[in-house]
């Protein structure tokens, strides 16, 4: 994802303290990381699910691009839960 600067939410920033993954690790995971999933309706602006990997262990960002501005907004930063993702975390399994 190409991003001029990055912005963090409260959210996302209480999440990367408590999981313990660093603000270089998402700014790895936002310029090479997979897209998996478009949340085309959010607001203000649509977002993404980034798939990348921090220590050998997957790790899921939902980020908002401001495309006039170039801005990414990092939403939340999260470890998949194995019991509710395939073996390769693209994937949501179902219930």
């Amino acid at each position: 994802m190409d991003c001029q600067a990055l912005r963090y939410s409260r959210h996302a920033i209480e999440r990367m303290f408590q999981r313990e993954i660093p603000p270089n690790a998402v700014a790895q995971i936002i310029a090479e990381g997979e897209p998996i999933d478009q949340y085309l309706d959010d607001k203000p602006f649509p977002s993404m699910l980034i798939l990348g990997h921090h220590n050998n262990q997957p790790i899921h960002l939902v980020v908002a691009r401001d495309p006039t501005m170039g801005v990414c907004h990092v939403v939340t930063v999260y470890r998949p839960d194995a019991a509710l993702w395939d073996e390769t975390f693209k994937t949501r399994r179902t219930p």
